[in-house]
């Protein structure tokens, strides 16, 4: 198992400070037993001298000098007086053969010499101290001569036992203290490993804080001026993660958009066959979101087929046209993504709609028929509109002419009533069918309600409707024709007055989608639209109202098409109707919105009737 750096840190300092503690108790050891060693013999030599010259007096007091060493009183009270020495274990007077002559003390069991192992080392000494079953020494000395004669020889027994006793006395209070140095430096150890291992600690809170996704993160790393500097490294690094982790964000972003976005079909395989990505156009064609493509996919299955040969061949495909079960003609397209070293990473496989490509075409082309149409049937309008003032003006005169006759006049009234009708037609379909040249740039869609409320408020105020903006005022401009825009906005809002009769609320607020998009919301508390004409309120002539022209909600919606957006009505009967316009959002570096045109930046105001052709909105 790994050991952490503080314990690392702990356990050297402990290791160094009790290596220390041995070696120096060790030394203590060595030098106390050295000392009581020589001590003992000293004691062993001075009690050898005592003996040695009590037994001279008696044996210069005359006669047989063996009795007089046996029966002398001093020398057996000197002897007996050893018992009170507390490393001496016995003392004797043996003559020449080894006989005793006069004794006391303990059993005399082959000691060594305490002599020669003075002249021994250290380490001997201390193992003969601490030899098993506790041996013992002796210090032998001879007796005066007389004359040339020797009488015997005093010998002095030492017990290592109580010699070893007297040591361990004396080391134990240099243990204890020993070992209160070994817990405070371990103590201490902790504490310097704490302090020290502390920018170790942030560092890696600092990290970790990166790897969670943070931006921007800074250490704390107070003390000298290398951690002020790995402090500040720390910070540039971070920095510049941040900014690369920003740039990939977005780049990402961006991708992933492009790619859920694509009419094409694209999955991403890793080399196992796992899948790793695929965007909403082929997620259809998968039984599941997650897994191997034998479990995503039936056997056969052309897509399987051919990320099968791709995996297994590690080559790109010809792209290849093959019949889709239950989702039409597809155009496959197969290749294996490697890294630098050439090691394979997937395959990415792209299918190709080629029946969304067909009706694609020939939508286009139906929709060049409809312009080349629209143009045609513009020129009509313009060939009819000429005859109708023509006529208009002749029944001027007629009826100047006819002024006495009530029956002509009457007659000419209906023929008049219905020639300005059929001219409000042939204007409304002038007005829709007329190309517009579109003006895009970024535009403030708060801006433009703000400019419209005077007109919205006097209807509002003819039938007591609450009018409510909610604009944030950080949304976004929107990419669109302000001129237009600000028609379309007029029509919404003046249908939703007058939708309702009896007061209620209007709500027009704006907000930024998921998708990039500014939405601008209508929003009434009007009578509704019946369900029978919620999907025909955008056809042109359509309306229920008495007096409407079924033109207005006809021209919202083609402002919005022309602006690439999209429009969503929800609406109850009785409850209310919501209108919500999605926009795309101008990009940054477009330019400012330029001032709508005319008084209140409106074009054609007066050519629509302010009525969309439903009750509500």
């Amino acid at each position: 198992m790994a050991l952490s750096i503080k314990t690392k840190q702990v356990f050297g300092v402990t290791f160094i400070v009790g290596l220390a503690v041995i070696l120096l108790s060790g030394w203590y050891l060595t030098s106390l037993a050295t000392v009581w060693l020589g001590e003992t013999r000293a004691r062993a030599e001075l009690l050898a001298k005592l003996i040695s010259q009590r037994a001279f007096d008696a044996i210069r007091a005359g006669g047989d000098p063996i009795l007089a060493l046996k029966y002398d009183t001093g020398l057996q009270s000197i002897l007996q007086g050893t018992a009170y020495d507390e490393n001496v274990l016995y003392a004797e007077v043996v003559d020449t053969q080894g006989n005793v002559i006069q004794r006391d003390g303990g059993q005399r069991e082959q000691p060594d010499d305490l002599v020669a192992l003075m002249s021994r080392g250290t380490i001997a000494q201390i193992r003969a101290i601490y030899a098993p079953h506790g041996k013992s020494f002796e210090y032998s000395a001879p007796l005066p001569k007389i004359g040339d004669t020797e009488l015997g020889t005093v010998r002095v027994g030492v017990s290592a036992l109580l010699l070893r006793k007297r040591v361990e006395g004396e080391l134990r209070t240099p243990l204890i203290t020993a070992l209160a140095a070994i817990l405070v430096a371990s103590f201490v150890a902790m504490l310097l490993a704490q302090l020290t291992l502390r920018p170790i600690h942030v560092i890696r809170s600092g990290l970790a804080r990166l790897g969670r996704g943070e931006l921007d993160v800074d250490v704390d790393l107070p003390g000298s001026a290398e951690l002020a500097d790995l402090g500040d490294s720390f910070k540039a690094v971070s920095a510049r993660l941040a900014a690369d982790r920003t740039t990939l964000g977005a780049q990402r972003a961006t991708l992933e958009s492009v790619v859920d976005n694509l009419e094409d079909a694209v999955a991403l395989f890793g080399p196992s066959g796992t899948l790793l990505f695929a965007n909403p156009a082929m997620r259809p064609a998968l039984a599941a979101e997650h897994g191997r493509i034998d479990e995503l996919l039936p056997a056969g299955h052309p897509y399987r087929v051919a990320v099968e040969t791709a995996l297994a061949t590690r080559e790109s495909l010809d792209p290849s046209t093959v019949q889709v079960p239950g989702g039409g003609e597809r155009l496959l397209l197969t290749h294996p993504v490697e890294d630098a070293a050439g090691a394979l990473l997937g395959v990415m496989l792209v299918a190709r709609n080629l029946t969304y490509i067909s009706q694609v075409e020939s939508t286009l082309s139906y929709s060049r028929k409809l312009a080349a149409l629209g143009r045609l049937s513009a020129g009509i309008a313009h060939e009819v509109k000429n005859p109708l003032n023509a006529t208009m003006i002749h029944l001027e005169l007629l009826k100047m002419q006819l002024a006495d006759s009530p029956g002509a006049l009457e007659h000419l009234a209906v023929i008049a009533t219905q020639v300005r009708r059929l001219d409000e037609v042939v204007q409304g379909f002038l007005k829709f069918t007329r190309p517009e040249d579109l003006q895009l740039q970024p535009v403030a869609v708060g801006r433009l309600v703000e400019e419209i409320l005077p007109i919205v408020s006097a209807e509002a105020s003819k039938s007591g409707v609450d009018v409510r903006v909610e604009f944030p005022p950080d949304l976004p401009p929107a990419s669109a024709d302000p001129g237009l825009l600000q028609q379309a906005f007029l029509n919404l809002a003046l249908n939703a007055c007058q939708a309702m009769p009896h007061g209620g609320r209007l709500r027009i607020a704006g907000s930024v989608t998921p998708a990039h998009q500014v939405a601008i919301i209508f929003e009434d508390t009007g009578v509704g639209i019946a369900p029978a004409d919620l999907a025909r309120i955008f056809d042109l002539y359509f309306t229920t109202k008495e007096h409407g022209s079924g033109i207005g909600l006809s021209l919202v919606y083609r402002t919005v098409q022309l602006h690439d957006g999209e429009i969503e009505v929800q609406s109850a009967p009785g409850r209310g109707t919501t209108f919500r316009l999605l926009l795309r959002e101008a990009p940054p570096t477009g330019r400012r919105s330029r001032p709508p045109s005319g008084p209140l930046g409106l074009r054609d105001a007066a050519d629509d009737d302010g009525a969309h052709n439903a009750p509500a909105s």
